[in-house]
């Protein structure tokens, strides 16, 4: 009787296939007569590149947002994702400037071509070769400073802080982002690494790190993924390594080919198995970061604190296609060492698009760590320590951002021309009187926001003036909008402390780079103070790991 059941269900199977590989071949022929047709009779001359490609994008489109097609001038983008070496260029972020009216350096990137060129931040760029940069937009001057690798160009700057016209030979290279701007060891001998990137070969950087603070007696450490979107398994693969037993299985990848099925092993021998180790994610921890936070929380080797991750468990692989293009695609989902997968989105495929349905808690399923605590699937890795993000108040963005004053930016470049030495990176901070200044600035400039408190209570009383309660309650309204009225001084002194980190961090990338505003920061940073605490107390961290049965 099973028998009987079964050659009608490979039957099925059979027909199916046979039904799928006649619609593959049917669509695909139809698709090519549309566009011979297209190019033979439309009115118009068609751009095959143009056409074709969003035929392409749509249809890649339509199945999830990882899986891209990178025609061969766009190779560059997918390269710098897996190596970290980006476009071709100086390695520098340039800004519209709204007082000199011109685009300027804010930032060089440490051990690329602008910063060793000596260009700092403020450096108003005058013409590119033979070409003005005089009133052009950004995206104009962006597109003169990239170009082919070992291109030499002559580069024009003022220097506002010396009214100095500079001249500057340049050679562009492929722009590096450092995966570990730094490294250190902090209070109590606590020892911390910043990941921002799984890139090709940065398990050999932390490996590295973690030795010389161990070698400067580090006596735990934190390892910070925060914000770090991942990369390449093998890196998240090898770091796990350097804290666990050679032999183990850290990843699973299972996907619809038999070749898309591969384990991922610890091959070596680990560099330290008792360290306390404490790793900080947040909402943007996510993919290979995922993998190595996930890993080490099964495995009972750290202590995950921060919020919880971003909730990525697929796979892509670059395959390569004719005329020297590329597609990334998604061909499976990686399972961590508890058996579980991460990902926290479902990808329905409808109409020609594909919706996202997030994975609700009471759907997931619970899997078990080494030492037999409850893990659960779905919806990223959940920390055992939860730290509540500060968020950015809605004053802070605007003065970033979108302030066409450029009050905050002016007042960082007038900060530095007027100190041409600061504290170290460790010690420094914008005193009270600095704040001060910057504050009466603010006020003087004519800076206005859009507080989201007032838009709020605005477009409440629309709604209750559409449907007819406004008069009932417009003594509450008045009185509540006296209360909300705009006061700039106050929203300025109530916001002084994030507002003084930002100014802090514009002022510190100008003299000792990223290295120097994570080493700064993290003498307030809240999640840095829970990991330090947690490391510290060891009773703690260990009923953490080792919870009584």
């Amino acid at each position: 009787m099973i028998v009987a059941m079964a050659l009608p269900f490979s039957t099925l199977n059979a027909q199916t296939d046979k039904d799928h590989n006649f619609e593959v071949a049917k669509n695909l022929d139809v698709l090519n007569a549309i566009y011979k047709n297209l190019d033979l009779i439309y009115v118009d001359t068609l751009d095959a590149k143009q056409v074709i490609g969003n035929g392409i994008s749509s249809m890649l489109r339509s199945l999830d947002p990882y899986t891209v097609y990178y025609p061969e001038e766009k190779l560059t983008e997918l390269k710098g994702m897996i190596t970290g070496h980006a476009y071709a260029g100086i390695g520098a972020v340039v800004r519209y400037n709204h007082k000199v009216k011109n685009v300027m350096i804010v930032e060089p990137y440490a051990g690329n071509p602008a910063a060793e060129a000596g260009l700092k931040m403020g450096d108003i760029i005058l013409s590119i070769d033979d070409t003005t940069m005089v009133n052009k937009e950004v995206s104009y001057v962006s597109s003169h400073l990239r170009g082919d690798p070992g291109t030499t160009f002559n580069l024009k700057i003022k220097r506002p802080s010396t009214g100095e016209i500079m001249d500057f030979k340049i050679t562009r290279r492929s722009i590096f982002f450092d995966p570990m701007p730094y490294y250190g060891m902090r209070e109590d001998s606590i020892g911390y690494i910043g990941l921002n990137s799984f890139t090709d070969d940065c398990d050999k950087l932390v490996r590295r790190a973690f030795i010389d603070l161990k070698n400067q007696g580090m006596k735990g450490l934190v390892l910070d993924l925060r914000g770090n979107g991942g990369g390449t398994l093998s890196s998240a693969v090898s770091i796990v390594n350097m804290f666990v037993p050679k032999g183990l299985t850290l990843v699973k990848t299972i996907g619809k080919l038999s070749r898309a099925n591969r384990n991922y092993t610890t091959t070596v021998e680990p560099i330290d198995t008792v360290m306390p180790v404490v790793v900080m994610v947040n909402d943007n921890t996510a993919s290979s970061s995922e993998i190595t936070a996930g890993s080490l929380q099964d495995l009972d080797r750290a202590v995950i604190i921060g919020n919880r991750t971003y909730g990525k468990g697929l796979v892509q692989t670059t395959v390569d296609l004719p005329y020297n293009g590329q597609l990334k695609l998604t061909s499976s989902k990686y399972y961590i060492p508890s058996g579980r997968c991460v990902q926290a989105i479902n990808y329905k495929h409808t109409n020609g698009r594909y919706t996202e349905e997030h994975i609700p808690d009471s759907l997931t399923k619970v899997f078990h760590t080494a030492n037999g605590r409850e893990v659960r699937d779905g919806g990223g890795i959940k920390p055992d320590i939860e730290v509540i993000p500060d968020s950015l108040p809605n004053i802070a963005y605007y003065l970033e951002n979108r302030d066409t004053l450029d009050v905050m930016l002016n007042y960082v470049l007038d900060y530095i021309a007027a100190h041409p030495t600061i504290a170290s990176a460790s010690e420094f901070e914008l005193s009270d009187a600095d704040y001060e200044e910057f504050k009466q600035r603010v006020i003087a400039s004519g800076f206005t926001y859009d507080p989201e408190s007032e838009r709020s209570l605005k477009a409440l009383k629309k709604i209750i003036q559409f449907e007819g309660y406004y008069e009932d309650a417009k003594q509450e309204f008045e009185n509540l909008e006296k209360k909300l009225k705009h006061d700039l001084a106050k929203d300025l002194d109530y916001n002084k402390e994030t507002l003084r980190r930002l100014i802090t961090g514009d002022i510190l990338s100008a003299y000792y780079y990223q290295a120097g505003v994570i080493e700064n920061n993290l003498k307030d940073d809240k999640y840095m103070k829970e990991a330090i605490r947690i490391l510290n107390d060891k009773e703690e961290y260990s009923r953490i790991l080792s919870p009584e049965k």
